[in-house]
């Protein structure tokens, strides 16, 4: 796949979001700064896209245990092999326990997700064996911070939800 060269500051910031302080500052705050751009942007891009550089798209789907539509920036990751599946990395960036969204992916999988200002509708499975591993590559040759996620979460399985479209 061929990416967009970062600029200095998207690399920075991509530095700042992969360190220890820069994800617990962002894992608390990051969501609710990104819905106020997606919504200022007509859905076009969230505040970390523009500053890392990064694909973030917005997930929507039924809350595991309260059945309402949750909404969540995260950044995705394009599959090589079949661009219109989406990759999403539960990585929660680096902490103990995995995200609110993948829970309730695996309650219900069907989900909505927006990117570049376009809706589609998905199904999400949990990738596993050489799918996962392949979704790891992409991932590490995405964003810098994962590797450093996954020496965070220690003991923690970072689970990867693929995202195929509803014809």
């Amino acid at each position: 796949m061929t990416r967009k060269p970062l600029s200095g500051t998207q690399q920075f910031m991509q530095k700042i979001a992969s360190s220890k302080p820069g994800a617990w500052f962002l894992a608390r705050t990051q969501h609710h700064l990104d819905r106020i751009f997606f919504s200022l942007s007509d859905g076009r891009t969230t505040m970390a896209g523009m500053m890392t550089g990064l694909p973030v798209v917005v997930l929507a789907n039924k809350g595991a245990r309260s059945g309402l539509i949750r909404t969540i920036p995260l950044l995705c990751i394009e599959d090589e092999e079949k661009p219109e599946t989406l990759i999403l990395i539960a990585s929660n960036f680096g902490q103990s326990h995995n995200p609110a969204w993948y829970y309730n992916l695996l309650a219900n999988p069907e989900a909505t997700c927006t990117l570049n200002g376009l809706t589609h509708t998905y199904i999400a499975h949990q990738a596993e064996g050489e799918e996962y591993e392949k979704c790891w590559v992409y991932a590490l040759d995405t964003y810098m911070g994962f590797p450093h996620y996954k020496i965070r979460a220690g003991q923690r399985h970072i689970p990867i939800m693929v995202m195929e479209p509803v014809a």
